[in-house]
């Protein structure tokens, strides 16, 4: 042990007296690290990002909204503007296909309908414009949500549709910047509301509001009947909510009589979100919805199904190919750092041939010569691989503040990149160390 102490302490001395060459040769290995680190880090991001919008899109749900439809296409088989139009009716997407779904489908587990309406909040003169959603109790449990403080609505209140509400911290922090907002009340357009609850902060991704997923920090919840019954519920028909169109009836069609600039759109509901029971169940039970859907509604296509968790776990799969293409690219740099390492110690070799000489002469055997140079590689490639590792690292935290991309630096990423390093020190500091063995002690002390 003794014996290899010294040669181990012959090794760094040659190190530290050839500074500026060791410091090349390391710098393959640390920027090797250094780029695998930062590439695990984007690709554990992305991955903890995902699974973020996953939980919060929920887990096996199937998301329904509707088709609003362009007032300046007009529809196949519609006649020239200002003449009595013949169309298909359809009630929209209503409380009523909630609660189909629900008892109908024996693979659905959950069923929150959702109807948002965006308006003024008003709170002892202080103003923000929110969404005002009416939400089943459900919803909270669906989406994951939790309350910082205040409770949930109750059954009474969902039945009986109470002027109550729970805000986001965002809606707390501008309309109840000095008080408790609990039991107190704030002013949705007409509607007076008490609060009774505030939710946790939670951050919505882009992709999440892409797949209908609102930015929860900053709306009201109020009971879904207390919206419908306080505020304005799109299935009544009459001349007003159709824009000035008249209607109807004759025979078994309905008769819509369209003016010039009239609007339309009776879609009771916003959202309709189902939880499956199952994952393996999601694409047959939106086959079932689908089909549902058509015959109440008539066979008009008013409506879009997306399947979130799905979509996410395709984005998954292909993220995790592009992160293994950008591993491998990083893992390439560490081989070339390997490569740079060999290079540099057998031109070593050569320059201290006279060296090697002196020891064999002096009783040192293959052996100690050959755990000189790979120590001498190995000491260097560990040195490189920490250093890599702390740049690595602060790479990551780089690339988190300059571009927003969320970074993830792992344990596991951190021992692969130092073993990878370690194992590229024995490696290609073998050949170098056998050569340098091989050298004959009679040639080796004639060297000049």
């Amino acid at each position: 042990m003794e014996r290899y102490l010294q040669i181990l302490s012959i090794s760094l001395e040659a190190v530290f007296n050839n500074k500026f060459r060791s410091i090349l040769t390391a710098l393959g290995i640390i920027f090797g690290v250094a780029a695998v680190i930062a590439m695990m880090a984007i690709g554990n991001g992305a991955r903890e990002e995902i699974l973020n919008q996953i939980k919060l899109v929920g887990v096996n749900n199937i998301v329904i909204v509707p088709i609003t439809q362009d007032k300046n296409k007009q529809n196949e088989g519609e006649e020239e503007a200002g003449k009595t139009l013949k169309k298909k009716f359809s009630p929209g997407l209503t409380l009523k296909d909630a609660e189909n779904i629900l008892s109908s489908i024996p693979t659905v587990e959950k069923v929150s309908p959702e109807v948002t309406y965006p308006t003024l909040a008003i709170h002892s003169g202080n103003k923000m414009n929110v969404d005002l959603s009416g939400v089943s109790d459900v919803f909270f449990t669906l989406f994951n949500q939790e309350l910082s403080e205040g409770v949930m609505f109750k059954p009474r209140q969902m039945e009986k549709g109470a002027p109550v509400c729970i805000i986001g911290p965002e809606v707390k922090a501008r309309l109840f910047p000095k008080e408790n907002p609990i039991d107190k009340s704030l002013k949705c357009g007409n509607v007076w509301l008490k609060v009774i609850g505030i939710l946790k902060g939670v951050k919505v991704s882009e992709k999440a509001e892409g797949m209908g997923i609102s930015d929860y920090n900053k709306m009201v919840f109020a009971p879904i009947k207390t919206v419908l019954l306080r505020v304005k519920d799109r299935s009544l028909i009459n001349k007003a909510s159709l824009g000035g169109n008249e209607v109807f009836y004759s025979g078994n069609s309905v008769m819509v009589s369209e003016k010039e600039g009239a609007g339309g759109g009776g879609n009771q509901l916003n959202k309709i979100v189902v939880q499956v029971k199952d994952t393996k169940d999601l694409a047959t039970t939106a086959e079932v919805i689908t089909r549902m859907l058509n015959r109440r509604h008539r066979g008009v296509q008013d409506f879009e199904i997306k399947i979130p968790e799905l979509l996410l776990k395709q984005e998954q799969k292909t993220r995790d190919i592009f992160n293994i293409v950008l591993g491998a690219i990083a893992g390439i740099s560490l081989i070339v750092g390997g490569i740079g390492i060999m290079n540099i110690m057998l031109a070593s070799v050569l320059e201290r041939i006279r060296e090697i000489g002196v020891r064999r002469a002096t009783g040192a055997t293959k052996k100690d010569i050959v755990f000189q140079f790979l120590a001498e590689a190995t000491f260097i490639s560990i040195t490189g691989g920490l250093i890599g590792i702390m740049l690595g690292v602060i790479m990551a935290k780089v690339i988190t503040t300059t571009t927003g991309i969320l970074t993830v630096v792992s344990f596991p990423s951190i021992l692969v990149s130092f073993g990878v390093a370690a194992s590229v020190g024995i490696i290609f500091g073998w050949l170098p160390a056998r050569k340098a063995a091989e050298q004959d002690p009679v040639e080796s002390l004639r060297h000049d």
